[in-house]
C-alpha cells in the first residue's frame, strides 16, 4: 500500500477502470465518467446507466464508508425518497489506499435558481424530507464525531475556529453583530432527543426534476444528534417567502432557529477568510456568496429579536 500521502487529483476515471475490473470484473465493461458537480469528502464517478463509484478522497474520510453501508439501507427503507443505497464495498488496492463504494445512481439534477422555478414549493419539499428524516427511529444510530465533522453535536466543538475567523476579518464584515449571533447559538444548546440528521443539505446534494425534489445524496455527514446544522438552506438558498415556508413546516422552536444561524455563520466566515487567502476568481464567488449568506442571517436575527418575520 502507498505511504506517502494520497493525492486526491489521481482519482480518475482510469484509476476507477482499474479498481473495477480488479475487484468487480463484471462491470468492467461499463463506460465510466466523472459526476457532475464533484463532492469535497468523496469524488464520485458514474458507471454505466444504473451504477456510481465513490472513493473518499483523504484518510479523514474514511469512516463515513463504513457508516454509509451500515445506515443507508436502513434510511432508505424507512424514506418516502429517493437515497443512495450501496451494492457493493471496494477494497483499497496499491494505487488507492482506503475502502470505496458502488452505489446506485440516482436521476435528477442538483438543485439551482435554474431549475427551481418556484422556490417555496421546492421549500415545502426540502422540509418534509426533514420532517421525514428526523422520523425515522434513532436507535443506536451514529452519535456526532469525526465521521459527521462534528455535526449533530454542539457547536461549541467551533467556537475558537469561529471566533479566530471574526478576529481574522475585522473590518471586512460586521464582527460584533455576528458576534452576537454566534453567542446567541451558543447560549441555546440542544436539550431534545436525538433524531436523524444529514448533515450537509446543500443544494448539490438535493435533486431535483420538474422544480421538485425528486433525492437526497451524500450522507457522508449523517448522524444521530441536534438537526440544526441541517437547517442553513435556509440562508444559503431560500429568502422571502420560501424562508418562511421552510420555517413554518419545519415547526422549530427558535432556541433550534439560533443553533442553525450558528451553522451558517461558521461556515460562510471559514468561506470568506479561505477565499480571501485563494484570492482567485473562484474564491471571490465563494466570497461574495458567503457575505450574501451573513447578511441574511444578520437580517434574520435581528428580525427575529423584533419579534417580527424574518
Amino acid at each position: 500500500m502507498p505511504t506517502a500521502p494520497f493525492d486526491p487529483d489521481t482519482l480518475t476515471p482510469g484509476l476507477v477502470r482499474q479498481l473495477i475490473t480488479t475487484q468487480f470484473p463484471h462491470w468492467a465493461h461499463l463506460p465510466i465518467e466523472p459526476a457532475s458537480p464533484q463532492g469535497w469528502d468523496n469524488r464520485t464517478f458514474r458507471l454505466g446507466n444504473d451504477l456510481c463509484a465513490r472513493l473518499p478522497s483523504a484518510r479523514g474520510y474514511v469512516p463515513q464508508v463504513a457508516k454509509e453501508h451500515r445506515w443507508l439501507p436502513v434510511l432508505a427503507a424507512s424514506l418516502p425518497w429517493n437515497v443512495p443505497v450501496p451494492v457493493a464495498l471496494g477494497q483499497p488496492s496499491e494505487r488507492y489506499p482506503y475502502p470505496w463504494s458502488v452505489y446506485g445512481w440516482l436521476e435528477g439534477q442538483p438543485a439551482s435558481p435554474t431549475n427551481l422555478p418556484n422556490l417555496s414549493v421546492f421549500a415545502s419539499d426540502v422540509a418534509r424530507f426533514l420532517r421525514d428524516l428526523r422520523s425515522v427511529p434513532p436507535g443506536d444510530g451514529p452519535r456526532p464525531g469525526l465521521h459527521s465533522a462534528f455535526r449533530g453535536g454542539p457547536l461549541a466543538t467551533y467556537d475558537e475556529e469561529t471566533t479566530t475567523c471574526l478576529n481574522d476579518l475585522e473590518g471586512e464584515v460586521d464582527t460584533h453583530a455576528l458576534h452576537a449571533v454566534w453567542t446567541a447559538a451558543l447560549d441555546a444548546p440542544w436539550d431534545g432527543h436525538d433524531v436523524w440528521f444529514h448533515g450537509d443539505v446543500a443544494v448539490n446534494n438535493l435533486l431535483v426534476h420538474e422544480g421538485r425534489l425528486r433525492g437526497v445524496i451524500d450522507f457522508g455527514c449523517c448522524g444521530v444528534g441536534d438537526p440544526a446544522c441541517d437547517l442553513v438552506l435556509a440562508w444559503t438558498l431560500f429568502e422571502g417567502e420560501s424562508r418562511a415556508v421552510f420555517k413554518a413546516e419545519l415547526g422549530n422552536d427558535e432556541r433550534t432557529w439560533s443553533r442553525a444561524r450558528g451553522w451558517a455563520v461558521w461556515k460562510a466566515l471559514l468561506q470568506v477568510r479561505d477565499a480571501r487567502r485563494a484570492n482567485d476568481e473562484v474564491s471571490g464567488e465563494v466570497s461574495r456568496a458567503a457575505r450574501r449568506v451573513l447578511r441574511e442571517v444578520l437580517l434574520d436575527h435581528a428580525a427575529t429579536r423584533r419579534g417580527g418575520r424574518p
